[in-house]
Formats: C-alpha cells, structure tokens, sequence
C-alpha cells in the first residue's frame, strides 16, 4: 500500500533541499540563466547535501539505500528551486545510480564510493541523440563486439557537462539492444562538441558527444557481459523528469496565485475574478494529479514491480501539466508575464523541454 506519510529521513532530505531551494536557487537563477553559467559554489553547496551519496548504500561507500519514492521527492524540490541547477546536480546522479542499479559487484566496489565525497565528480550520461524521431531502444549509436570489448560509434546530444566530465556513461545499441557502457572522455576516438544552444535551461552545460571507433574493454559494459534490463533504467529516468516537472509547475502555480492575490485591478485582486480563480484551481488539480502519478511509479520502482508503464503515463503527463501551468502563468501575469523581469517566461521556457530530455536525471 502506499503510504502519503514521508519517513523521517524523507522529511528531513525534503525540508534541507527546501531550504537550499529557496535560499540559495532562488536568488541566482536568474542571473545564471543570463550568464548562461551555473556558480561553482552553488554546484558545491547542492552536492555537499549528498543526494547521490544518501541513494548508495554503505557497503559500497554511501550513507543510505536506492528509494525511487525519496529521489522523487527531493527533485521535486530542485525543479522548484531552478530546472538548470536540479539537472546539473542530476548528471553525477545519472551516471551513479545506474552502475548501482544494475551493474556488476565489480563495478559498484570500483566506482560508487567516489559519490559520496565531497567534491563534485566529473562524470555523466549520455543518451539523447541529434535526431528528428528519438527512440531509446532503437539508438543509432551503435556498440560492436570486438574481441574482449566493444567498439562504440555515434554522436549524443544534450549531455550534461560535456565540457567538464571525465567519465560517461554512453548508451548504445549492441545487436539490437540498448545497453550501457562506461567511457572516459580522454579515451582515442572521444571529442566533446560546442555547447547546444537552447530556448530553456541555459545555465545548464550541455554539448554534443561524439564517438568514433572508440575502444571499450569488457569490464566497462553496465551489468557485465549479460548487460542491463534498459526497461528498468528507463522507468527511474521518467519518474526523476515526471518530478523535476512537477516541481517547475508547483513553482510557477505559486508565483501566479500570489501574484493574483495581490495584484489590484479595478478595485480588487484579480484573483477575485472567475476566470483566473478557474484557471488557478485547475492548474493546482493537474499539478497534484501528476504528482500523484509520479508517486504510483516510484512506489511500484521500490516494490520490485514492473513499472515501465506507470512511469511513462507519469512522465507524458508531467510534460503536458508544466506546460500548461507554465504558459498560464504568464497568462495571469497578463503584460508581466512576458517581461523578463518576472520568472514565469523563464520557467515557461525550461518547461518547453520537457519533452526532449530523456536520460537528463534519474532516481
């Protein structure tokens, strides 16, 4: 059954990424996304909270264990803060809880406990492709066998921190199946692209990845020579975009009914008039709706359970609710909302994406 009483250790993670949000998210998101640069320190202090860390269990160096239902909370709390620092502190995130997830013990002892120190590790995920019709299980990005190892070749798109990882971790087709596959950046045949140049997230780092008859040893294919359920991954990818989401809408839908609660017009708030009033209720009943979907997942996530389905429902709703909420946001903020001035273009902006992010954070 699933409980809608977060555990001790839930509430606490909730309540200290709250505070970060609000304290420190908050204040520079906007300056950032016209630098186009996150602050170091802002990166710092975010990953000194442990996130990742409080999602690996001790024996491989960590202070917690994997629960989909708490990453799902604590992103929720990110997307609220600003979308850009949430998937920048997600791209060590989604190179770490796969190799948890599914790897083998080998490769859990060799690289899980780096994810608990203090400093940020440079590593990433790369599974998007430069392509009109994105289909994770028909990757162009192809993976050979060679000998002991595999030979990978293709171009990725919007990977997180491109210029700076060290290490990815490249999803590829292999014989007509997606897998995993672990790559330094400084390996022959690697060579990182211009920066992407997009309508939202732009404080974010992303750049395009390409590939060219690069080399991979055996022990670096996720999950061994059996490889990975990608089915799996996949899901826990939906359910941490379906939160984030949830976040940027819960975040826009608050700055809109403060707004329309204080703006006067013709003697009173606007919020008083019915087509607002209407427009507020059912920005709040989608957005606590698709919360609730985004739950159900990471609940059936941590139960064991197939979860592929509930996931994807989630996600695909949680694109169309931040979008909704986002655009009627500026509505409500009338002549304000396109003025840079107010957060709602921005947020409007980052929720657009949506769509085209897969594999850009996980749970």
């Amino acid at each position: 059954m699933i409980s809608f009483s977060p555990t001790e250790e839930q509430s606490l993670i909730v309540d200290t990424l709250k505070r970060y949000a609000k304290d420190r998210l908050r204040k520079v998101f906007r300056d950032a996304d016209e630098d186009g640069e996150l602050p170091a320190d802002l990166l710092a202090k975010g990953w000194e909270l442990g996130l990742v860390g409080a999602s690996i269990p001790e024996a491989y160096g960590g202070f917690g264990e994997l629960s989909a239902v708490t990453g799902a909370l604590a992103l929720e709390e990110l997307g609220w803060g600003d979308l850009s620092t949430a998937l920048a502190l997600e791209a060590p995130a989604t190179f770490a809880l796969p190799i948890l997830a599914a790897g083998t013990e080998e490769q859990k002892q060799e690289w899980l406990a780096r994810f608990s120190d203090e400093t940020y590790p440079n590593a990433t995920a790369a599974m998007l492709e430069p392509t009109i019709r994105f289909n994770p299980r028909q990757l162009q990005t192809t993976a050979t066998a060679s000998g002991d190892g595999y030979v990978l070749n293709g171009v990725k798109a919007y990977v997180p921190l491109a210029s700076s990882a060290e290490h990815v971790l490249v999803y590829a087709n292999e014989a007509g199946k997606t897998q995993a596959f672990i790559v330094p950046v400084s390996a022959s045949g690697v060579s990182v692209g211009e920066r992407e140049k997009l309508m939202g997230v732009r404080a974010l780092d992303l750049g395009r990845l390409s590939l060219e008859n690069v080399t991979v040893g055996g022990e670096g294919k996720l999950g061994g020579a059996a490889g990975i359920n990608f089915d799996v991954l996949y899901a826990r990818s939906q359910v941490a975009l379906a939160a984030l989401a949830v976040g940027v809408a819960r975040g826009a839908y608050e700055y809109a009914l403060d707004y329309a609660r204080n703006r006067q017009a013709f003697g009173e708030a606007i919020g008083q008039r019915q087509s607002i009033a209407f427009m507020l209720a059912e920005m709040l009943v989608e957005i606590d709706g698709t919360r609730l979907m985004t739950w159900e997942a990471a609940w059936k996530l941590d139960q064991g359970e197939d979860a592929l389905r509930a996931a994807l429902l989630a996600k695909r709703t949680a694109d169309k609710t931040v979008l909704m909420v986002t655009d009627r946001a500026v509505q409500i903020l009338g002549g304000h909302g396109y003025i840079r001035e107010f957060p709602v273009e921005l947020w409007l902006r980052n929720a657009r994406g949506f769509a085209t992010f897969d594999g850009l954070a996980i749970v």
